[in-house]
């Protein structure tokens, strides 16, 4: 179960949800901003984006393609969990008809439990 904090008038967070549900996670929202969230989550300050998620007990933070969820999950890493900063054009919730097939290199990040972060896939 992925637990995902949203604010309710959100787009881009509904058609992320969608992307998750549609690739067979089930997602339960919380429609109460994600501030707070990403605070008790540990989530640093510069890889805030306009949602946050847990699921088995890492943290997803923004718009990260559920194949990476996916993959986090099956190899299990000691790490915080993933982000992808900002709301890069293309991302999943990002990719909608309003962006004229538009996409945007952006990077998925892990999060160690050290601050630190390395590249967990490159998307072109």
């Amino acid at each position: 179960m992925v637990t995902v904090w949203k604010d309710p008038n959100c787009g881009c967070c509904k058609l992320w949800v969608e992307h998750l549900r549609a690739n067979g996670l089930s997602v339960q929202v919380r429609d109460t901003g994600n501030i707070g969230a990403r605070r008790r989550l540990g989530v640093p300050s510069g890889l805030a984006s306009c949602h946050t998620a847990e699921v088995a007990g890492y943290v997803v933070e923004g718009h990260v393609p559920a194949r990476e969820i996916q993959r986090l999950l099956k190899e299990k890493p000691d790490a915080l969990g993933l982000a992808v900063p900002a709301m890069p054009i293309g991302s999943p919730g990002m990719d909608g008809p309003v962006y004229g097939g538009r996409k945007d290199a952006y990077e998925v990040l892990l999060m160690t439990k050290d601050g630190g972060t390395r590249v967990y896939q490159r998307y072109p």
